[in-house]
């Protein structure tokens, strides 16, 4: 269901936050793109059909007008912690250029915060880049804590191909 947001600033276009569609693909990949300056990025149709289908993640994007003008990705893990209380992690929040300052990463995001709360979330974690200095005044304004842990990236080009000689077998 998709639901009308106040922006909190006055827009001459009302936003509206919805989960993503297969046909937001090229919309979701140009504002990817905008994120990571990769022209190497590819969101497919089909990928996006595949996560609508699963309960414990949810891509959200944010029209002004018919515009999609930003995007959010939340996926929920499995804990033991707290009993059966999962917790999420938040990847890919981008409000393209010309809409930041305009209400729609704070609507993303309390999207993103109600889906975790009717999941009974313990907590929501949240990565950025470490340079996106105006984004992490963003998040924090939103009551994200940026000292509160320390997060640690290990990319697909790093991860090793065997384990060390003489480690124990992985086991699932």
């Amino acid at each position: 269901m998709a639901l009308q947001c106040a922006s909190g600033v006055a827009a001459a276009v009302p936003l509206m936050v919805r989960r993503a569609a297969p046909d937001d693909a090229q919309a979701i990949a140009g504002l990817y793109r905008e994120l990571v300056g990769n022209p190497a990025v590819s969101v497919l149709p089909q990928r996006i059909a595949e996560v609508s289908q699963d309960p414990n993640t949810a891509l959200w994007v944010c029209e002004q007008g018919a515009q999609v003008c930003g995007t959010a990705l939340v996926s929920l893990c499995a804990d033991v912690m707290f009993e059966r209380q999962p917790f999420a992690v938040v990847e890919n929040v981008v409000v393209a250029a010309a809409a930041r300052g305009q209400g729609v990463g704070a609507a993303l995001l309390r999207h993103v915060e109600a889906f975790c709360l009717a999941r009974d979330c313990s907590k929501i974690l949240l990565l950025s880049a470490s340079q996106r200095h105006a984004a992490h005044r963003f998040f924090e304004r939103a009551g994200f804590l940026g000292s509160a842990k320390r997060g640690f990236v290990k990319y697909r080009s790093a991860f090793g191909a065997e384990p060390e000689a003489g480690a124990p077998p992985l086991s699932r």
